[in-house]
């Protein structure tokens, strides 16, 4: 069969699972996220086993996951696009230095504890420095969508989205200061080891304002419905394309989220956009979470060995005791010192992306490190989501189900 016909099947598969699967864990009061991550999980295990890759000749999960790359990075450009549209300054003002201060404190606490912790364990300076600075990254998505699923609404939710969309910014420059770190030790230190982060960050928040700027443009130039949708798929993909462009190196997440918050707070035309937006997403991000869940290797799990275990636990306990000391330093309020760290643990892309770079520092540890990343990015985006879920009926920002 034709390749672009194959995409369409897996497409048309995918979607039905995903639509087979939320009614399943509905009957759990599950998250959907969570059975969107399972299905594609089985779905990962079943068709890569050796009976079914002989009968199609070859693995047909990796083929899928290859194949839907692309919706993978468009799902990603427009959870951060969600993400930006809640910082809107007047609302950001009331908000305070709040999210700010726990971004920091989370991220700082996670690094702190986790290299101090895999120190102790290995005695090796740079492998504990590395997977510190990978421990600080967040992953925004199933955050978000539970929130939106469930229509969170008091202090932890409006705290919590600033919160995720910092950490992308901390994290990256955790992870410069403590690989510059590392490579003192290696005799491979370079300044630009600790600029590159801040290029980055820079670089990415300026491209993102001035696609933001064209974007307001073009919404007050069309002022019909099907045309401001054409112009916000563009947009964003416009923003992943050229973000990941190798001579550029930006962060999608960050030019996709400088994007919507130049749009919220220059256009007055942009709630009907981002409504339209949020009921055209729903596919793209099913098929995201099936393809994140069909791409995670099980076989990891029994590898991780003792350094994998304090990774996954200390990392936990890091975010929990930094998101407190943080809300605490600004006052927050107390349901948000309390409870706003569960709402932390989940960590998919990013730090699989870190973890790859990391291989230059310590190459001798980087399959373990991988390993180590991996399986706990299964551990997290499976409880993640549940436990997200959990502190919102515990705050009474969501109804408990009857």
């Amino acid at each position: 069969m034709d390749a672009k016909y194959i995409i369409l099947i897996y497409i048309a598969v995918g979607l039905f699972l995903c639509l087979i699967a939320g009614k399943i864990v509905k009957q759990f009061k599950l998250p959907n996220v969570t059975g969107y991550i399972i299905i594609g999980l089985l779905a990962g295990i079943l068709l890569g086993t050796n009976q079914l890759q002989h009968f199609f000749g070859k693995d047909v999960a990796q083929d899928m996951v290859t194949k839907f790359d692309i919706i993978k990075d468009l799902a990603t450009g427009f959870i951060a696009f969600s993400i930006g549209t809640e910082f809107e300054f007047k609302y950001i003002k009331k908000l305070g230095k709040s999210p700010i201060v726990i971004a920091i404190m989370e991220s700082a606490c996670a690094v702190v504890l986790v290299a101090g912790g895999i120190f102790l364990v290995t005695r090796n300076i740079q492998l504990a420095l590395v997977m510190g600075a990978i421990a600080a990254a967040t992953d925004p998505a199933a955050t978000i969508l539970v929130a939106k699923q469930y229509k969170a609404k008091g202090p932890i939710s409006k705290t919590l989205i600033p919160v995720v969309a910092i950490d992308d910014a901390t994290a990256l420059i955790m992870y410069g200061i403590c690989v510059a770190i590392a490579k003192t030790f290696t005799g491979h230190f370079s300044i630009m080891t600790i600029i590159e982060p801040f290029k980055e960050i820079f670089g990415s928040l300026v491209f993102g304002i001035i696609l933001g700027l064209i974007f307001t443009g073009l919404i007050r130039l069309y002022t019909g419905r099907g045309n401001r949708l054409a112009i916000t798929i563009a947009m964003v993909s416009l923003c992943v394309a050229v973000s990941n462009l190798e001579f550029l190196s930006f962060s999608p997440l960050l030019a996709c989220m400088a994007m919507s918050v130049t749009v919220v707070n220059v256009s007055k035309n942009w709630g009907p956009v981002f409504e339209q937006m949020d009921r055209m997403t729903p596919p793209i991000f099913m098929i995201f979470f099936l393809v994140t869940g069909a791409g995670m290797d099980v076989s990891v799990i029994p590898k991780i060995g003792i350094i994998g275990l304090v990774y996954i636990i200390v990392r936990v306990v890091g975010k929990m005791i930094g998101a407190n000391l943080g809300a605490r330093m600004s006052h927050a309020h107390e349901k948000v010192r309390k409870y706003l760290g569960i709402g932390l643990i989940p960590q998919a892309g990013v730090a699989i992306g870190l973890a790859m770079m990391c291989s230059s520092v310590v190459p001798e540890y980087s399959n373990q490190i991988m390993a180590v990343v991996v399986c706990g990015t299964i551990i997290y985006e499976l409880v993640g989501p549940i436990l997200t879920k959990i502190m919102f009926q515990k705050t009474g920002e969501i109804k408990k189900e009857s």
